[in-house]
């Protein structure tokens, strides 16, 4: 099978392949986690010529009848071959199999193969692994393609209008496939986006109100960037003259992160690293799904698409984000990994010297010595540094891996 291999996400696998530890990729749909579990299956192939290999795709018609976990484990054991350590079990999808956590628990136990799974909702970890496999699985979190990536995949240099492309259509893989056009591709992006909201959040989380659903993500994809809660949510729905009770909402938020579909992100003190309980921001996984929603305008939209991508690339740099607080001053991004720090302000344009100002301004407010970046669009100027602050494209920022 062709396919580009995505090294930074199979690297990170493989020192745990042939381990007693269950391998979980989560992530959104169609974010190409199918094609990593290729991706090691051939690599398994390479290095053990004799590996016995049972793959099971919870989507295809061929599986259809494994839908529990007395039929997943029938499956599996009826395929496995005496020497367990020639045994990989593959699972896509595995969500779609009920207490599929049983079968994977009995079979960790008994030692008869190496297990990798993916998943599409976050209920994966959070719910029924977690119960049953307490410190027997490792995550990892499979992103939708980086800058770097789309670039690669797209055979493009690193450009304005490639730039725009990434920031037009975002990173789903199978892209590739298809025009970058608003004609094809958007096309298939409204495929995609039924697809998650009705499999992965409606039938998965039980959500009665489609409609109020599509609404939220409306809303959710026109503000991006800006803080959020349930009550200001629904105060906004009350004056559209829609009543809806701040837990539903809440419910509705959480299940569309448990598919991948948005990230919540929470206020953190910079000074104390307070994390704060109320106002939050939510981040689209992929660019390309927010812009099919509701319509996209580039002009009107260029600002929360920049602050979205910049997120999406800490987050594919293996950061954890927080929206900063400093007093009544706001840092669009705090990012932290193993005790490193990154700040970040993301702006259209500091060519206006009050907007310059106030940028530059709240950074230059941190006490510490960690990097501090001021992304644009395209100012002059770009490249310098003022007073330690780092002015920097957009496009340079989301091709420079800060792992």
């Amino acid at each position: 099978m062709k396919y580009f291999k995505r090294d930074k996400y199979t690297d990170k696998i493989r020192p745990f392949v042939g381990k007693d530890i269950i391998k979980v990729l989560t992530g959104q749909r169609r974010v190409g986690k199918s094609y990593i579990l290729y991706q090691l299956m051939d690599e398994i192939k390479v290095s053990h010529p004799d590996a016995n290999i049972i793959y099971i795709n919870c989507e295809l018609e061929e599986f259809r009848e494994i839908k529990s976990s007395r039929k997943l484990y029938k499956y599996v054991d009826s395929r496995l071959v005496n020497d367990r350590a020639l045994n990989y079990l593959f699972i896509d999808e595995i969500q779609e199999i009920s207490d599929f956590q049983h079968t994977l628990r009995s079979l960790l136990a008994e030692q008869k193969c190496d297990i990798y799974c993916t998943g599409s909702n976050a209920n994966l970890l959070s719910g029924e692994l977690a119960t049953f496999l307490s410190g027997r699985y490792i995550e990892i979190n499979i992103h939708s393609l980086s800058y770097r990536e789309f670039l690669r995949f797209h055979q493009l240099e690193n450009s304005p209008n490639a730039l725009g492309k990434y920031l037009t259509y975002g990173g789903l893989p199978f892209l590739i496939n298809l025009e970058l056009s608003q004609q094809q591709s958007f096309e298939y992006l409204r495929n995609v986006y039924s697809a998650v909201l009705l499999k992965d959040v409606v039938a998965r989380e039980n959500i009665r109100n489609v409609s109020f659903l599509e609404n939220l993500v409306s809303y959710l994809a026109d503000n991006v960037g800006n803080l959020c809660s349930a009550l200001n949510i629904s105060k906004y729905l009350k004056a559209q003259r829609i009543e809806m009770n701040p837990q539903i909402i809440i419910n509705y938020l959480k299940a569309l992160t448990n598919a991948f579909f948005v990230h919540k992100v929470v206020r953190a003190d910079v000074q104390g690293f307070k994390i704060f309980e109320t106002g939050e921001k939510y981040y689209f996984e992929d660019l390309g799904l927010r812009n099919v929603i509701g319509g996209f305008n580039a002009a009107k939209d260029v600002h929360k698409i920049m602050e979205n991508a910049v997120y999406l690339h800490l987050l594919q740099c293996g950061y954890k984000v927080y929206v900063g607080k400093l007093d009544n001053k706001e840092i669009d991004f705090v990012a932290e990994n193993n005790g490193r720090k990154l700040y970040v302000q993301v702006s259209l344009t500091v060519i206006n010297e009050d907007t310059r100002q106030r940028e530059f301004d709240n950074l230059m407010l941190i006490g510490d010595n960690y990097p501090k970046y001021m992304v644009t669009l395209n100012d002059m100027l770009i490249g310098t540094d003022y007073k330690g602050i780092q002015h920097i494209n957009l496009a340079d920022f989301l091709y420079t891996n800060f792992e």
